[in-house]
């Protein structure tokens, strides 16, 4: 009689959960120590120039936990409408809304309502006429087809237990010709079921790393041909993150795909 072996499922609601935690924690208290950097330093090292930083609010800045930079890759115009997948306490919304001007429009997709309401209090204190902030999942996006130039995510997607639905959604949004930019962690090789089933891992950017050409991938199986990909010089502070790093292959990486 043949065995059947039933393989271990993630937590999906345990996930979610411990999520929206850690980035409850990183919106309220940005100084605390957590296993990643944040914060202004990190945003230059990863290569956020400071003649913009100096320009959005630095209350964003310092809950920035970001693993990349990708505007260089984006190319940015006046009047384009961009979306943020996972846009945490609007930093990157407020860097796109220096980029697109007056005239462009900039919203960040949240789950983590502490995260939204930091986010949405610096925008209106800040008089950001042309930033909006929305309570979504980035795997159903609330935006309709064809609508959106640009679509940017920082350290996200690698959160989301359905990868292959956070693309076709970006896919589905963009208009023709629209670019998706994003910073992710990936893997060099493909992680063991103890690592990748557990939520606590996921939620430190870790257990949901996948492997980066099945990265590569799931982003043109939903229609989109990736143009640039480069590596970020992106570090994880934990003795434990530092080792699963080493064993493998983790790094971040930024991409630029075209619709």
């Amino acid at each position: 009689m043949e065995t059947i072996v039933s393989k271990k499922q993630l937590d999906k609601d345990a996930l979610e959960s411990k999520v929206k935690s850690m980035y409850r924690d990183v919106a309220l208290n940005p100084h605390n120590e957590y296993h990643f950097e944040m914060g202004r330093p990190l945003a230059e090292r990863l290569g956020y120039p400071s003649v913009i930083l100096d320009k959005i609010p630095a209350e964003s800045i310092e809950s920035f936990a970001g693993v990349g930079y990708y505007f260089d890759l984006l190319d940015l115009k006046a009047g384009e409408t961009v979306l943020d997948l996972g846009s945490g306490s609007g930093m990157d919304v407020f860097f796109a809304a220096q980029l697109t001007g007056d005239s462009g429009k900039v919203i960040g997709i949240d789950m983590t309502e502490e995260q939204l309401t930091k986010s949405i209090n610096l925008a209106n204190s800040h008089s950001y006429g042309k930033v909006y902030f929305q309570n979504a999942h980035i795997e159903l996006l609330p935006i309709e087809n064809e609508s959106v130039d640009a679509v940017i995510s920082n350290g996200v997607v690698n959160l989301s237990a359905d990868k292959k639905s956070v693309f076709e959604e970006a896919a589905r949004i963009l208009k023709p010709g629209g670019r998706l930019a994003l910073a992710d962690i990936v893997t060099s090789v493909e992680l063991p079921e103890n690592i990748s089933c557990d939520a606590t891992l996921w939620a430190a950017c870790i257990g949901g790393a996948a492997e980066f050409k099945e990265y590569i991938n799931l982003i043109e199986s939903a229609g989109l041909k990736v143009v640039q990909v480069k590596e970020n010089p992106y570090r994880f502070i934990s003795e434990n993150a530092q080792g699963a790093t080493d064993q493998f292959g983790i790094k971040s990486i930024s991409i630029c795909a075209v619709k």
